[in-house]
């Protein structure tokens, strides 16, 4: 996936999203020190990448949203600043609101799809000794399971087999783009040594 398309990919499924320096544990610099103090103090849980780890996307960003510096916050795909707008917009008390239905909208929008907590499960099921990562929301995800079972199988047997543990909310519409990645334990542990860490997490 071209980094672009992952940005917009990022946008598209986070509601809210900041790309700062650091994480909100730990920022990196002082005015994504400042934006993410105030986001936490709505009580609002929103998703954060970490320029300083993913490159690309430090690069490719400013691009796409026309804002030169970080951080940059996100709303329904929509940039709406840096620290000092962010920080404005908290004083005047426009920010909360505007957090507040992004949020609403998300949960409605996702009211009839399946949780991750839901799909996990119905993975393990099918596939006991799974250990099992989501990305993404709503309908749409990316998963990640990593199994013993997997061990000599072909790609395609692989996503098969994972695939079949999802066959009823595929069929409903409650799960309609989803993506696999299989791996075999040690084929795991192998990927994860060459990983990059400057993956999106959510902050709750």
């Amino acid at each position: 996936m071209k980094t672009e398309d992952k940005i917009r990919q990022q946008l598209a499924s986070n509601p809210i999203i900041i790309y700062m320096k650091g994480i909100p544990a730990n920022p990196q610099c002082g005015f994504s020190a400042k934006a993410v103090s105030i986001l936490n103090n709505t009580g609002i849980d929103y998703a954060y990448v970490n320029v300083l780890e993913a490159p690309f996307i430090r690069e490719k960003l400013p691009s796409i949203s026309h804002w030169p510096t970080y951080p940059q916050l996100f709303v329904n795909a929509e940039l709406v600043g840096g620290c000092d707008i962010v920080e404005a917009m908290a004083n005047d008390g426009s920010l909360l609101p505007l957090l507040r239905q992004a949020a609403a909208n998300d949960v409605q929008a996702e009211g009839d799809a399946l949780s991750v907590a839901e799909v996990e499960k119905l993975v393990r099921q099918g596939i006991p000794d799974a250990q099992v990562y989501v990305e993404g929301a709503g309908c749409d995800l990316s998963l990640v399971v990593v199994s013993e079972q997997f061990t000599d199988l072909t790609p395609v047997k692989e996503q098969q087999q994972v695939l079949a543990t999802l066959k009823e909310p595929l069929a409903s519409g409650k799960l309609h783009a989803v993506s696999v990645k299989a791996y075999t334990p040690d084929e795991w542990r192998a990927k994860q040594a060459h990983n990059d860490p400057g993956l999106l997490q959510i902050q709750g």
